[in-house]
């Protein structure tokens, strides 16, 4: 048996993450092992078992880090000195905003079918939207429906998985967040 090959450093969590990420957004999630994943970051495969009992749980963590950041995002909005109707405003817009900024984070998040991941990303998706739905709720002049909440969603999502196809940035095609929002916001009352 060979000795322990010295590491330059040790290895986190947040390293597996990191290039676990660009190799699922690179190959996709299929087609990427722990073994890939170690021999990118110069480790053995077995390191990475004591952070991550395997590739689903690994995903999981990663989309939980992601879940949380989007939160942050409506968070900050949320706490902004502004009236309602401009809050609600941009709330859906920071929505929009973080997919086409987080393109490959959002993928993953919101449009990876695979049956092994989805038995482990449950709470992310669940809290997050609550969250949203809460804003909605809490800035709308009007009571919402459990039904307008879920079309205002899947209308922004609709907006952002068609761009987050395209190259264009967030920047490129803000006239039509905006013009999409007003959209929104004027069909809903």
């Amino acid at each position: 048996m060979s000795p322990r090959k010295a590491v330059a450093q040790e290895l986190t969590q947040d390293m597996v993450m990191m290039a676990a990420r660009e190799l699922f957004r690179e190959k996709g999630y299929q087609q990427v092992s722990m073994r890939q994943i170690a021999s990118a970051l110069g480790y053995s495969h077995g390191s990475l078992y004591y952070h991550f009992k395997n590739k689903a749980e690994l995903f999981y963590a990663m989309i939980e880090t992601d879940f949380k950041l989007l939160d942050q995002w409506l968070d900050d909005v949320m706490k902004r000195e502004m009236d309602d109707k401009g809050k609600l405003s941009e709330v859906l817009l920071a929505f929009i905003r973080f997919g086409l900024t987080h393109k490959s984070q959002y993928e993953m998040m919101f449009l990876l079918a695979d049956e092994e991941v989805k038995s482990y990303v449950n709470k992310g998706p669940n809290e997050s939207y609550e969250k949203f739905a809460q804003s909605l709720v809490e800035l709308s002049k009007r009571e919402i429906t459990i039904q307008q909440t879920w079309s205002i969603f899947l209308s922004l999502h609709g907006f952002v998985s068609h761009y987050c196809r395209c190259d264009e940035t967030f920047e490129e095609v803000k006239s039509l967040a905006h013009s999409h929002v007003n959209f929104i916001l004027k069909s809903t009352g």
